[in-house]
């Protein structure tokens, strides 16, 4: 699968683009605020139906202006498919696949899959576990359409049993019928995506361990490793084992939502002891392993977006690296970069062509 053509109108600091690219590797390059990572931004809109750095449709309209329009057609598996968003001030947000409107944004998730890596993705590491379960989250929505399904259930059901408990706190009267049945959806939901991460992350593991060896030369010695409450007791029997602190507390302190991902290098946090440049092979690492995840699963190439991933990283592991996304197990590549010396010095050292976009103030030169 790849993107043929783009367009963007009124889309952040750009009035009116129009792009045709390579199905290898495009480079959007230029000064810091020119608007290359915003082109990224816009590819990921039409994988993913939002915006990969804010969730506020109506902050991506370019100032002045009432709406955006964001067009796009893809080659999968030799078949067309023209994909658009558009999102209007006061109004819902417009997607479309083949001119037809979707009913469900979630339906088209997974459609297209797209892996995109950024200096943003550092909040994966040093943030709290929120991050690393919506990292987790992403790559099996991309290829379970079910799973997102079943998050909006564990989520609704967490919600309204936590308004209980407030509720049970305001008033000091205790329903057991309703918190029974509370309880029940959340188990429900809860098991079935607490499986669905465990089988995830055991060949998800694997293929991390693979591509941070590749990328380190072996240097290092890190580890990833998923703790869930769920692993070792059973989730009623944790409800009811927590209820006195779950009613002091007013919220559920047990169940899915407190999963987390250890990150280490040596045996040590990663958040802690890791350098910058271990940090950033990392989450590179992490974000490669996606790819292959959903290449498996999909059983075509997804999307590979690069924003800005050189900085921090030694000219080893960068040839390294481009190395092994410039290689046959990797489809259609989009990166940017402040430098055009340093992307063509790179692509002509291991021999690969590269489709150069000069992006300048919201103007492209191709």
């Amino acid at each position: 699968m790849y993107l043929q053509q783009l367009s963007v109108i009124n889309f952040k600091n750009y009035t009116e683009a129009g792009l045709t690219f390579s199905d290898g590797v495009n480079a959007f390059l230029g000064n810091n605020g020119t608007g290359k990572t915003n082109l990224l931004d816009a590819i990921h809109y039409l994988s993913l139906c939002k915006s990969y750095f804010n969730p506020i449709d109506t902050q991506q309209i370019k100032q002045g202006t009432d709406f955006f329009f964001v067009t796009g057609t893809f080659d999968k598996n030799g078949k067309p498919e023209a994909v658009a968003c558009s999102v209007k001030r006061n109004q819902k947000k417009q997607f479309k696949r083949n001119k037809k409107d979707y009913q469900r944004l979630a339906d088209h998730i997974g459609l297209l899959p797209l892996v995109m890596i950024s200096p943003y993705d550092i909040s994966i590491i040093i943030e709290g576990s929120e991050e690393r379960r919506k990292f987790i989250d992403n790559v099996i929505s991309q290829t379970d359409n079910k799973y997102l399904d079943e998050l909006i259930t564990y989520n609704r059901a967490l919600v309204n049993r936590n308004a209980l408990l407030k509720r049970i706190a305001e008033t000091g009267r205790y329903d057991p019928d309703l918190m029974e049945v509370l309880d029940e959806q959340l188990v429900l939901s809860g098991n079935r995506i607490f499986q669905k991460r465990k089988a995830f992350m055991e060949s998800f593991t694997e293929i991390f361990n693979k591509h941070y060896t590749f990328i380190s030369d072996d240097a290092e010695l890190v580890s990833m490793v998923y703790e869930s409450q769920l692993l070792h007791d059973d989730f009623g029997a944790l409800l009811k084992k927590t209820m006195e602190k779950d009613r002091a507390l007013e919220r559920t302190n047990t169940g899915i939502h407190k999963d987390d991902l250890q990150f280490s290098v040596h045996g040590m946090a990663m958040k802690k002891f890791g350098s910058q440049g271990q940090q950033k092979s990392f989450l590179i690492a992490l974000k490669l392993a996606q790819y292959t995840y959903l290449y498996m699963q999909k059983k075509f190439k997804p999307l590979l977006l690069l924003d800005d991933i050189f900085d921090k990283l030694d000219d080893n592991r960068v040839t390294k690296l481009m190395q092994m996304v410039s290689n046959n197990d990797f489809g259609q590549v989009f990166i940017t970069d402040t430098s055009t010396t340093r992307v063509q010095h790179i692509f002509n050292n291991i021999g690969v062509e590269v489709r150069v976009f000069n992006v300048k103030g919201g103007e492209i030169d191709a």
